[in-house]
């Protein structure tokens, strides 16, 4: 395990992966500390003062904990394949009455400010990034402030500028993870790596320590990655199903649904490419989903918000990685404990 991690307090080298949204809980980050693991608010999609709140609260009971930020990576969509979009996803939004609008695609990049300016006032042991590289100057922020920082990154090149830009360790992650890349380069689909040699490839071109992400979902790919050269590795869809995982329901059902049709990579529902349990929503839509982060994601939000309250898995982004069906129900905890059995 990297001695920056153990350097706050981590004993466990299976961490529990931020997930934003409904799955990643500040139970879920309580049950990866109890065992010695890591667990990560994740602060996308948040309000600052939203993610003040959740510190507070993990911190009343917890001291090993992280936060994972969105770096500014904006993926402009064009204007005219925007509206086509929304015009061709409008009959699933009448099926909830929804009206998607007809303004201008909007971009946001998550209260990023704002939120740094928090972690760097009120400091929290770990910080991750993902989707882009911060501003030099917030790692230095940071750092000072004593957070351990982390940047996700899917490629060598990618850590090789993480390295560069002041990271003190890298989650490397590879394109069988569920939900969102964390690709530098967004407009570019994942090319399909193993994660073993995406990380023995990693670790010959930086000497940072590396945490492993993406498809890991038994104690021997845990084993296979650390040998591969990883010092820790990540986890996410072996969690979804926890008790501690504040999954929706229909995508709890759908993760242990023999008949699920296996994970793809789409940007059908945000514009950023992301691996989903494959569904009805992907099949109509993918083929002709733009470009375009995060005006996409904003677009369908009120849609998925509405099929994940009417448990319609058919128009839910169903993240998932490849090892999906070895997500188990149970305590998280235990789940960490089991993956690390073989370390």
């Amino acid at each position: 395990m990297p001695s920056p991690l153990q350097g706050v307090g981590v004993v466990l080298p299976v961490l529990a992966a931020p997930m934003a949204g409904d799955p990643g809980t500040r139970a879920l980050v309580g049950a990866a500390a109890s065992v010695g693991s890591l667990g990560f608010l994740a602060a996308g999609y948040k309000t600052a003062e939203a993610l003040a709140t959740n510190i507070a609260a993990v911190r009343s009971s917890v001291s090993t904990f992280g936060v994972n930020l969105f770096a500014p990576n904006s993926l402009p969509v064009d204007g005219d394949d925007f509206r086509r979009y929304r015009q061709a996803i409008r009959v699933e939004a009448d099926r909830y009455g929804i009206d998607l609008g007809a303004g201008e695609p909007l971009d946001d990049d998550d209260q990023w400010r704002a939120k740094v300016d928090l972690l760097v006032a009120d400091p929290v042991p770990v910080v991750s990034f993902t989707f882009g590289l911060p501003e030099p100057a917030v790692v230095t922020a940071l750092r000072a402030a004593g957070t351990l920082v982390v940047q996700t990154v899917t490629s060598v090149d990618e850590a090789v500028a993480a390295a560069a830009s002041g990271a003190d360790v890298l989650a490397v992650q590879a394109s069988a993870a569920g939900g969102h890349s964390g690709t530098l380069t967004p407009g570019i689909r994942p090319p399909s790596v193993a994660l073993t040699e995406l990380v023995a490839a990693v670790r010959n071109a930086v000497s940072l320590p590396i945490i492993a992400a993406g498809g890991l979902a038994t104690a021997g790919d845990v084993a296979a990655v650390v040998h591969a050269g990883a010092d820790a590795v990540m986890v996410g869809t072996a969690l979804l199903r926890t008790d501690e995982a504040g999954t929706v329901p229909a995508h709890r059902a759908a993760l242990a649904d023999p008949a699920a049709r296996g994970t793809v990579v789409t940007r059908a529902f945000t514009g950023r490419f992301a691996r989903s349990l494959r569904n009805d929503f992907i099949d109509r839509y993918d083929a002709i989903a733009p470009a375009g982060y995060p005006a996409i994601h904003h677009l369908t939000t009120p849609l998925r918000r509405a099929a994940a309250a009417a448990g319609d898995a058919e128009r839910l982004h169903l993240w998932a990685g490849t090892g999906y069906r070895s997500a188990a129900d149970g305590a998280a905890g235990t789940v960490l404990v089991r993956l690390a059995e073989r370390l």
